[in-house]
């Protein structure tokens, strides 16, 4: 019944805010716009979407995302992007391994986006 994670939804306080939320994930992280409105846009990580909305509830809104992942295939090449424009990575990289049946092997690395956001990198091995 579900397939993918469609889109996660990050919602800006103005205007500035949004273009620098905008910046970060097309220059930085290199997501690709799928499209753009009035209130906002969408872009596109593989099959996923993010949806930034340009004007969000206010302060203390309905609720959060503790973190979400992206998956990438090359963690020491997202990492040296992240430096270069000024986020720090922490929380990795570092080895892990899911203990699922069968058990699954990755890289993982963390990083707060200009919102504030945890964003989770993800690599399986």
């Amino acid at each position: 019944m579900i397939t993918c994670i469609h889109h996660v939804a990050l919602k800006c306080h103005g205007e500035e805010e949004y273009e620098k939320v905008k910046d970060f994930y097309q220059n930085v992280l290199d997501l690709k716009m799928k499209g753009e409105w009035a209130g906002g846009c969408h872009l596109t990580a593989g099959n996923a979407v993010l949806e930034i909305f340009r004007k969000g509830a206010e302060e203390g809104g309905t609720g959060s995302i503790p973190h979400y992942s992206l998956g990438v295939d090359d963690m020491d090449k997202v990492c040296e992007v992240l430096a270069k424009a000024g986020y720090e990575v922490y929380n990795g990289p570092r080895d892990i391994e899911l203990p699922i049946d069968p058990p699954v092997p990755a890289t993982i690395a963390f990083v707060k986006g200009p919102l504030g956001e945890e964003i989770e990198f993800f690599m399986e091995k």
